[in-house]
């Protein structure tokens, strides 16, 4: 199974946690194990990844983010501040396709601005 297809099952499991309020592990139960790294990185430093969000989304409150949009944009974070062998641009673009697939028309615009501005401060700060 193709690492684009696990990302999108992780988007999926924590998207289900959030709005079903099911155990992670559950919802994880039959899953390969990056996408069990994913949806537990998530859930692990989802404090952490929230913060980013909520800076970037200028003008929003995350709570008036839709869950499956807040959720693909928490796996791409998650891939940005915690694995070394994805590049920001992977993790944007399969988190822009994931949005374009599954949500609404203005969706992917978002997801796009709030991942590419998180990714121009973190270049910064690794300079």
């Amino acid at each position: 199974m193709r690492r684009s297809q696990q990302r999108r099952d992780a988007v999926f499991a924590c998207y289900q946690q959030d709005v079903t309020d099911r155990p992670l592990s559950t919802l994880l139960a039959d899953s390969r194990p990056f996408t069990k790294e994913l949806a537990e990185g998530v859930e692990a430093h989802r404090t952490d990844i929230d913060e980013v969000i909520s800076e970037y989304a200028k003008g929003w409150d995350i709570s008036r983010i839709a869950p499956l949009e807040k959720n693909i944009m928490r796996v791409a974070l998650y891939e940005m501040n915690y694995r070394d062998d994805v590049p920001f641009e992977v993790a944007i673009d399969e988190a822009v396709e994931t949005a374009k697939k599954y949500s609404g028309a203005e969706a992917p615009g978002f997801v796009n601005g709030i991942l590419g501005s998180a990714a121009k401060a973190m270049k910064a700060d690794v300079s």
